[in-house]
């Protein structure tokens, strides 16, 4: 549920909703009771153990580097030529 907090109470308590921020918390900000934004939670980075993903790619099929390069090269326009 998102919390409404005032522009004195983001002030005065940072800490906390800094804390609530940190636990998934949202909030919605009011100036004069009329709401002025929004603080979400950023995704955080969330990290795969190596062994994990090792094991994942293990049956994959092989990937042959130059019929891949010339895949690209086909469906990606590189032109070195410099632009006028």
């Amino acid at each position: 549920m998102t919390e409404i907090v005032s522009q004195r109470e983001l002030r005065n308590e940072s800490g906390r909703i800094m804390s609530e921020l940190d636990a998934g918390r949202s909030f919605i900000v009011t100036r004069n009771s009329v709401p002025v934004g929004e603080l979400l939670p950023l995704r955080r980075a969330r990290l795969v153990d190596a062994r994990l993903v090792a094991e994942m790619f293990r049956a994959a099929p092989r990937v042959d580097g130059a019929r891949f390069r010339h895949d690209l090269d086909v469906s990606v326009d590189q032109n070195t030529e410099p632009r006028a």
